[in-house]
C-alpha cells in the first residue's frame, strides 16, 4: 500500500503548478490591476466577475460566493476528488514524482480512483486507435474518407474502432493491471451473461476530453445495419462523465473560444471535425443531450462573457424540421446568457459536414457569417407558419409572436423587435404592434396569466398566513465583515499585508495587539497569524498562507483568510515597504487615539487638586499624545492616503 505524501513534495507541486495554469484550463482570466486576474466564478453562476486569482500567493477567491483556496484545493473542488488525488494529479501535470512514506511509490493501481479511471480510459483510448488500422475497421475509415477527414485528422481527434469480440478490450485492460471495477467504474464495460464484456461493439469511436485533455468517455457511431442499439451511444454517467457538463471538441477550442468569444454549437463529432477543418474552430458539440445550461455556463466562463465584455453563442441546426425545433427550444434557454446567441442554418437541410463536403470550406466559414440573431430567427419561424396574405393571418401571426417578443428582457431590444415584427407581418400600424408588445411584457413581469406547472399554489389558510413567523435565530460565531466599512479598512490591510508580504510587515506586525483588530473576525485571523508562528516563522507564498488556514475554523474564517489573501492592496502598484509602514502605524494610531480619549475622559471627571492619580494620568497622556503623532506622522505622506 502506498504510504502518506511528505509535506516536502506537497510543497514543491504546490510551487510548481502555476495556480493560473490550473485554473485557466476552467476559467478565462485577464488581468485585474497588479499582480491579480479574475475570470467568471466556476462555482456559482454571475454574470460580472468577482473570481481573483493572485499568481504571487497561490490563491484564488471569489468574492460572490466565498470559495478560496490554493491550487490544491481548487482542483479538490473544481473536480470533486479528495486532498491525496488533486496532490497526485498536479504531480503527474508538473512531473514531480511523489516519494510517498511508510511504503513504496507503488504501482498506478494504488493512485487515486479518479485517476485509475483516467488512466482506464487513456488506455481504452490507444487500444480503440490501434483497431482503427486494422483490415476489421476498413468501414470505419471509409466512413471517414468519404466525409473527406483525413488520417491525420482521425489521430487529431483520437479517433478509433471497437472490435466485435465480446470481451477483446475488455481482455486487453485486465492485462495490462486494470480490473474489472475498474472498467465498469470508468463506463468501458459490463456485465454480460458469462462475465465482463466491452460496452462498444463494432463501433467508429471518438473520445470525448475534459478541459485539461484527459479522456473521460467515448461517442460510437453506429456502421453496421445489423446495429439495432441506436445511431450513436455514449458512455453512461461516471464520476468522470456527466453528459450535461462536457462538449465534445472543447479542448481544442477552449482556447480559440476564450480569443474570440465566441462558441459555435453543432449536433455531431463529425460536424466538430468539418468546422475546426474548414478553419471555424470554435465549434463544439454536446454529447447525448441537448446544449443546456450547464454547457452554457462552461463557454461563458471560457469566453469571460459579462456586461462588459460580450461573448456570442451561435446555434448551427439541420435545415429540416427537427433543426428548427431544436433553435426553436434553445430559444427558450437564451435569456439566461448575457452574450448574444445567433442561428445558423445551412440550405437544403445539410448539417456542416455534408456542407463541408458538397460546396468546400468557404460555404462552412460563409454559413457562421451569414448567421441571423436568435431572436429574429424564431420570431419568423412562428410568423410563417401563417398566411400573412390574408388579414386574418396576419392577425393570427401577431397573436403568436407578440408574446415571444415581449419575453425579450432589454428594454430597447424588444421594442425594437416589435418594429420589426410589424413589417414582417405587414402590419402598416407600428405603434399599435409596440403598445401591445409593451403591454404584454408588463402582464408577464407582474406574473399574471397561468401559473407554470412548478407554480405553489395560492394560500388558503387566512389564519395561518396571520401569524408572523417566528424570528430567525441569531447567527452565532464572527461574521464575514463587510470588505468596504470604512471603519475597518486599515485593520482588513494590514491582515493583507501580513499574508501577502510578510517580508515587508515585518516583527512590527508580530508586535501589534490583537485588541487593535476590533473586528471579531480580523481579530481571530490575527490570532491564526500569531498560532502559525507569526512573521517569526519565515514563511511566505501559498505555503504560509495555508499555514494560517489550518489554524482557523469555521465557514467564515476559512474563506476570509483566502479572501485577504487574494484581495488587492489599496496601493497603486506593488505594495512598498513604506505602504506596509503606513498601513500599521495607521492601525497603532487609531488604536493609541482610542487611548487618549479614555484618558481625557477619565480626567474631566477628575479634580486636578484633589485627585492624587490626576498627575499620573496627565503624564501618561502626554506621553501617549507624543506617540501618536510620531504614529500619525509616519501614517501620512504616503500617496495612498
Amino acid at each position: 500500500m502506498v504510504g502518506r505524501i511528505p509535506e516536502r513534495d506537497i510543497a514543491a507541486i504546490r510551487d510548481r503548478a502555476r495556480i493560473e495554469d490550473v485554473v485557466g484550463e476552467y476559467v478565462a482570466l485577464r488581468p485585474a490591476g497588479v499582480g491579480s486576474m479574475k475570470g467568471l466564478c466556476p462555482f456559482h453562476d454571475e454574470k460580472t466577475p468577482s473570481f481573483h486569482v493572485r499568481p504571487t500567493q497561490g490563491f484564488f477567491h471569489c468574492f460572490g460566493c466565498g470559495e478560496g483556496g490554493d491550487v490544491i484545493s481548487f482542483l479538490q473542488k473544481i473536480e470533486h476528488v479528495p486532498f491525496v488525488e488533486a496532490v497526485e494529479q498536479l504531480a503527474d501535470k508538473v512531473g514531480i514524482q511523489i516519494s510517498y512514506e511508510g511504503g513504496a511509490p507503488g504501482p498506478k493501481q494504488d493512485r487515486g480512483t479518479r485517476m485509475r479511471l483516467v488512466a482506464a480510459n487513456a488506455a481504452a483510448q490507444k487500444f480503440y486507435a490501434e483497431q482503427l488500422r486494422t483490415p476489421e475497421a476498413e468501414i470505419a475509415r471509409t466512413y471517414l474518407t468519404e466525409r473527406e477527414f483525413t488520417e491525420e485528422d482521425a489521430r487529431f481527434y483520437g479517433c478509433g474502432y471497437a472490435p466485435s469480440g465480446w470481451d477483446t478490450m475488455t481482455k486487453a485492460l485486465l492485462r495490462q493491471g486494470f480490473d474489472v471495477k475498474e472498467l465498469e467504474a470508468a463506463g468501458l464495460s459490463k456485465q454480460g451473461q458469462r462475465g465482463p464484456i466491452d460496452r462498444f461493439h463494432r463501433r467508429l469511436l471518438w473520445p470525448i476530453r475534459n478541459l485539461g485533455g484527459d479522456v473521460i468517455g467515448f461517442g460510437a457511431r453506429k456502421l453496421f445495419d445489423d446495429d439495432n442499439l441506436g445511431k450513436y451511444m455514449n458512455t453512461p454517467e461516471t464520476i468522470l462523465y456527466k453528459k450535461s457538463q462536457v462538449l465534445f471538441g472543447l479542448d481544442h477550442a477552449k482556447k480559440h473560444i476564450a480569443k474570440g468569444h465566441q462558441v459555435v454549437v453543432v449536433e455531431g463529432y463529425t460536424d466538430v471535425m468539418a468546422m475546426h477543418s474548414a478553419g471555424v474552430e470554435t465549434a463544439v458539440a454536446s454529447c447525448g443531450t441537448a446544449f443546456g445550461e450547464d454547457h452554457v455556463s462552461l463557454v461563458r466562463r471560457l469566453m469571460m462573457d459579462d456586461s462588459y465584455f460580450r461573448g456570442e453563442v451561435i446555434y448551427t441546426f439541420d435545415g429540416d424540421a427537427a433543426g428548427r425545433a431544436a433553435a426553436m427550444k434553445a430559444f427558450d434557454g437564451d435569456q439566461k446568457i448575457a452574450g448574444q446567441s445567433f442561428v445558423a442554418i445551412a440550405p437544403d437541410g445539410m448539417d456542416p459536414c455534408e456542407l463541408r463536403q458538397k460546396r468546400g470550406d468557404e460555404a462552412v466559414r460563409d454559413l457562421i457569417a451569414q448567421r441571423v440573431p436568435m431572436f429574429e430567427f424564431v420570431v419568423k419561424t412562428l410568423i410563417q407558419e401563417f398566411d400573412l396574405d390574408t388579414a386574418e393571418g396576419r392577425v393570427h401571426a401577431l397573436r403568436r409572436s407578440v408574446p415571444v417578443v415581449a419575453r425579450i428582457k432589454d428594454m430597447a431590444l424588444r421594442d425594437e423587435y416589435s418594429r420589426q415584427l410589424a413589417g414582417w407581418v405587414g402590419w402598416e400600424d407600428v405603434a399599435q404592434v409596440l403598445r401591445r408588445v409593451r403591454e404584454e411584457s408588463a402582464r408577464i413581469r407582474r406574473g399574471e396569466g397561468r401559473p407554470g406547472p412548478g407554480a405553489p399554489a395560492p394560500s388558503t389558510n387566512r389564519i395561518r398566513d396571520a401569524v408572523p413567523e417566528a424570528p430567525a435565530p441569531r447567527p452565532t460565531g464572527p461574521q464575514r465583515p463587510n470588505p468596504a466599512d470604512p471603519v475597518l479598512w486599515v485593520q482588513r490591510e494590514v491582515l493583507k499585508a501580513a499574508l501577502q508580504v510578510p517580508a515587508l510587515a515585518g516583527m512590527v506586525f508580530d508586535a501589534l495587539s490583537d485588541d487593535m483588530f476590533t473586528d471579531p473576525a480580523y481579530r481571530q485571523v490575527r490570532l491564526a497569524i500569531e498560532a502559525a508562528g507569526g512573521i517569526a516563522a519565515g514563511l511566505g507564498g501559498p505555503e504560509w498562507v495555508d499555514t494560517v488556514v489550518r489554524h482557523v475554523d469555521g465557514p467564515v474564517l476559512e474563506p476570509l483568510v483566502t479572501e485577504l489573501a487574494v484581495e488587492p492592496m489599496q496601493v497603486a502598484g506593488d505594495p512598498s515597504p513604506r505602504y506596509v509602514e503606513s498601513v500599521m502605524a495607521r492601525l497603532q494610531e487609531v488604536w493609541v487615539g482610542a487611548q487618549v480619549a479614555d484618558l481625557k475622559s477619565k480626567l474631566r471627571r477628575m479634580s486636578p487638586n484633589s485627585d492624587g492619580d490626576y498627575n499620573r494620568l496627565f503624564g501618561d497622556l502626554v506621553a501617549l499624545e507624543s506617540y501618536r503623532q510620531s504614529l500619525l506622522k509616519m501614517a501620512v505622506g504616503d500617496s495612498a492616503f
